[in-house]
């Protein structure tokens, strides 16, 4: 298999999910997972170069595009988010994989290397928080705390009715604008973004992951103690972990990249000053050549 193709796949989880697929059968698998309010095609500008050597898989997640789109805020805990990872790459034989994860799919692929190490062969994150420092910086740094306040707002039961209200097009510009310049996002991207978020019951479940997650966001000038989870003592990652920031990054503040060596046996970190939370498509050429050094500089 070279070229890429979109298949959708039903796994013992529940849910069918559309993933596209491609490289050779036989190549190293790498596993790319987006976030909101994406798709697999978080990854459009990365995947065709990675193809050429790798056998790449990114799906839609649970709730995104085409995938199906289960009813009520627990179907969407990271937990059930993880079992389809898991149940996916058993339904294409990946004993071990390379697992890449941006925003939302950084949070599920930092959970799976702390559940599942012996399926991860690597783990690569973008612009995606560890758990546990950004839970703390939550708590402790102000600037990260406001700039995360979106998250409440994404939890509000009103939320729908609000981005209905405003029309997709104003919502998709309240979404990006912020973090990229509009006219660098193609025509045909726009129509992709607008289709996907209009499809019944999409805008419920991409803002039931932030509901269902367990992160808790204090509001600006509330006074409040971390969990208790977070002083806890928390298991290290002996994978190797490649951890791609863009710096201009308004929502996940650099501050996210403090601590982490004391976290990952064998960690890399390489930054982005010109690009912000997108990074995959705002500079896929850093994504895709940090990918590549990785595996080069692991293999074996």
């Amino acid at each position: 298999m070279s070229s890429l193709e979109i298949s959708r796949m039903a796994l013992p989880t529940g849910v069918t999910l559309a993933v596209q697929t491609g490289g050779p059968e036989e190549g190293e698998p790498i596993l790319l997972l987006h976030g909101f309010p994406e798709s697999h095609r978080t990854w459009r500008d990365v995947m065709p170069d990675l193809a050429r050597d790798f056998r790449v898989i990114a799906p839609d997640q649970r709730g995104f595009a085409a995938s199906d789109k289960p009813e009520g805020v627990e179907a969407f805990k990271t937990d059930r988010i993880l079992e389809d990872l898991i149940a996916l790459a058993d339904a294409l034989g990946l004993a071990r994989f390379t697992l890449v994860g941006h925003d939302w799919g950084g949070a599920v692929a930092w959970l799976a290397a702390l559940r599942h190490p012996d399926r991860l062969s690597r783990l690569v994150i973008v612009n995606a928080p560890h758990p546990l420092i950004f839970q703390k910086s939550l708590i402790d740094d102000p600037a990260q705390r406001a700039a995360s306040q979106y998250m409440n707002r994404f939890r509000d039961p009103r939320m729908e009715a609000f981005i209905e209200a405003m029309g997709l097009e104003a919502f998709f510009a309240k979404s990006f604008a912020g973090h990229v310049d509009l006219a660098a996002i193609p025509d045909e991207e726009r129509a992709a973004y607008l289709s996907d978020w209009a499809r019944p019951g999409a805008l419920t479940a991409m803002l039931n992951w932030y509901r269902a997650s367990a992160i808790l966001v204090p509001a600006p000038d509330a006074e409040v103690s971390a969990p208790e989870w977070t002083s806890a003592p928390f298991p290290r990652l002996a994978m190797p972990v490649l951890v791609l920031w863009g710096l201009k990054d308004k929502a996940l503040l650099p501050c996210q990249l403090d601590g982490l060596h004391a976290l990952i046996d064998d960690l890399r970190i390489v930054t982005e000053p010109e690009a912000g939370h997108f990074l995959p498509w705002e500079k896929p050429e850093t994504v895709t050549s940090a990918i590549r050094d990785f595996l080069a500089e692991t293999a074996g």
